[in-house]
């Protein structure tokens, strides 16, 4: 079990690297002067000069990496070269909104899905089955704006009960908070939840098609006790998997979420840099959402051993 875990820990470390070496090449390559940018068009090259000075612009591409990466593990992301502020607490104000957002997202998406889609593989020749079939097949259609934008009609032009905009801390009021967080959650939720439902009612049909099912029904036991007892644990392997990677999904789906309900999240941050040219904090925020989707697979990766023996077992 301690080597799985140190080699999933390697495989991780090693992806962090090539990925922020990824990040900064592309960043450093782009078309177009930084300082000059930062600057305007009518800066001299004496401004401009002074200003690569001043942020070590003119430093060797290596020697500007190496900086990046010892700041990022101090906890520092750079200085903006447009507004001159420190990137760092933009990038930890903004992970927050999102994080709050993809978590609560991808926990509704999960107790919608998994009930569903084991009713739905358990009544899979009922009517009811082949209908929750039909909606997740459609809800997996609908974009996550089209769905925002249709709850927002909905729900906040046509009946008023939430806001159509706007984020409000916890600590401002609960309620606030909660009301401004139903519509993004559950247009983020609804999609995802319609993917992870077919997946779900794939798994489970798979597992009630072992040896061990019929043990288990030929010894008494009903098919959904024999399916409980005996069969969730090895269905939650392939959920677990796409849990995982509808949840990196969900980062990138968040950006076009706080756009349509101006959430300062993530996304609004990243759009606002990138419209700034503002190239040091599009690398920065770039970096952390690689390091969370990174993150988020080595959780799902030690996962696997606890929720299958046989994984365990093995490492």
């Amino acid at each position: 079990m301690l080597a799985y875990l140190l080699s999933r820990a390697a495989q991780f470390v090693v992806a962090l690297v090539v990925a922020s070496v990824v990040v900064f090449l592309l960043m450093s390559f782009l078309p177009g002067n930084a300082a000059q940018v930062a600057l305007g068009t009518n800066a001299t090259p004496e401004a401009v000069a002074a200003l690569e000075a001043q942020y070590g612009l003119d430093e060797p591409p290596l020697i500007r990496y190496l900086q990046w990466v010892a700041g990022m593990l101090g906890g520092d992301f750079g200085t903006s070269y447009v507004t001159g502020a420190p990137i760092t607490p933009v990038i930890i104000a903004s992970v927050q909104v999102t994080a709050i957002l993809v978590v609560c997202s991808i926990v509704v998406a999960v107790l919608i899905a998994v009930p569903l889609g084991t009713f739905a593989a358990l009544e899979q020749r009922n009517w009811i089955g082949v209908t929750i079939s039909a909606l997740s097949q459609v809800g997996i259609a609908v974009p996550n704006f089209l769905a925002a934008i249709i709850l927002v009609m909905i729900f906040s032009l046509q009946l008023g009960w939430f806001p159509s905009q706007g984020w409000m801390a916890s600590i401002e009021g609960v309620g606030g908070f909660l009301a401004r967080l139903v519509l993004p959650v559950v247009s983020l939720a609804l999609v995802q939840a319609a993917i992870l439902t077919r997946y779900v009612r794939s798994a489970v049909l798979d597992v009630m098609r072992e040896d061990y099912i019929r043990t288990a029904r030929a010894k008494g036991l009903t098919r959904t006790r024999a399916l409980f007892v005996h069969g969730l644990r090895n269905a939650a392997i392939p959920v677990i998997t796409v849990a995982g990677v509808q949840l990196a999904t969900l980062l990138v789906g968040a950006v076009i979420i706080e756009q349509v309900f101006v959430i300062p999240g993530v996304g609004s941050e990243l759009v606002r840099a990138v419209a700034n040219r503002d190239l040091v904090t599009v690398q920065g925020i770039v970096m952390v959402l690689v390091m969370l989707v990174l993150i988020i697979n080595f959780i799902v990766d030690l996962l696997y051993p606890i929720v299958d023996p046989r994984i365990r077992s093995a490492a």
